[in-house]
């Protein structure tokens, strides 16, 4: 530090100050959020916290100062406890016969309130989905109306809740369902569905999730209307929930007697306390065949994964794409299985 320049001293203290909250936010996936609220928060910002470790890095490294090991080091602690959080290759791209294609999508209600300024957002859906013709589709903030038309699903199982506007969560198969139900989450309109699939000889579970949401806007407008401690408040109470409605899922997940694939919208990071519960030891599939950033939410700053697709290790993850069509404010994402 000494022989640092005013300029460089100054940097130096903003990077440690950064680096030291990215080392603590490593460990929120252990801490539960009803007893650290306050720092389960910080599970949004990880995305932008690796970021700008990897600026610090690379301004150290042009400067050729010994100043950048420390983000090196806080990256290479993150990155041997949570993989990267860009993927530069896929993992697999295995060619196979029948494969079983699972899509997940946020729809958000189908754009009923205009929130995209484009006209037939619901027949756009409609036919993204038919074009790229999923196995199975787990949609999440699903709103029924006339326009929709998903007849070229055989098999379907919905769970719809609210009044004015009846919405939920569907399950769409082209494989028979032979059971089905819901884990009601109380004092929301989110939820958790199930259904039984049979392909061939096999059968297997399908889970929709759709966790509580922090219902704030990402308008940068928006958010400088927003108290930062009413943002904070808002952000913990929302994980506690998420936290009360994982441990509901999980007790059901425990029951399950067949292979499972769990989809959803958790609208929480794959650095957080929920992720790692639901996940448990099943396979990230993004992390297993996806590449890039695996952006599924359309947050302003930084690239946000929070929509999921994880198998059990009967299956075999061959492929996973995540989308770029901007129909919702979140982005669609399909992974290719096999059963082993």
């Amino acid at each position: 530090m000494k022989k640092l320049h005013l300029f460089d001293k100054i940097v130096f203290v903003f990077n440690a100050i950064i680096a030291t909250v990215l080392l603590l936010s490593l460990i929120l996936p252990f801490l539960p959020p009803k007893t650290f609220s306050f720092l389960s928060v910080l599970s949004l910002g990880v995305p932008l916290l690796i970021l700008l470790n990897v600026l610090f890095f690379l301004y150290w490294l042009i400067k050729i100062k010994r100043q950048l090991l420390l983000s090196l080091l806080v990256l290479f602690i993150g990155y041997v406890f949570h993989g990267s959080l860009y993927k530069f290759s896929t993992s697999n791209d295995i060619k196979i016969d029948n494969p079983i294609t699972v899509m997940n999508f946020n729809v958000r209600l189908f754009n009923l309130y205009d929130w995209i300024k484009e006209k037939d957002i619901d027949f756009k859906i409609v036919n993204f989905v038919k074009s790229e013709n999923p196995d199975i589709l787990c949609i999440q903030e699903y709103h029924p109306n006339s326009r929709i038309d998903f007849s070229f699903f055989k098999y379907r199982y919905e769970k719809l809740s609210g009044k004015s506007t009846r919405h939920g969560q569907v399950i769409l198969s082209h494989y028979p369902i032979i059971n089905s139900g819901s884990i009601e989450f109380p004092n929301t309109a989110n939820n958790a569905i199930y259904a039984d699939v049979v392909k061939n000889k096999d059968t297997f579970r399908i889970y929709n999730i759709h966790l509580e949401s922090l219902k704030i806007d990402t308008d940068v407008e928006k958010l400088k209307e927003e108290g930062s401690e009413r943002l904070l408040k808002l952000a913990g109470t929302t994980f506690k929930r998420q936290q009360f409605q994982s441990e509901l899922f999980l007790l059901h997940k425990r029951q399950c007697p067949y292979k499972m694939i769990i989809c959803g919208d958790f609208n929480n990071t794959a650095y957080s306390y929920v992720y790692r519960k639901i996940k448990g030891n099943l396979n990230d599939t993004f992390k297993e065949a996806g590449a890039g950033f695996g952006r599924t939410y359309d947050f302003k700053f930084f690239p946000v994964r929070i929509d999921f697709i994880f198998a059990d290790d009967s299956f075999v993850v061959n492929k996973f794409k995540t989308y770029d069509d901007h129909l919702s404010d979140h982005y669609p994402i399909m992974t290719s299985l096999s059963l082993e």
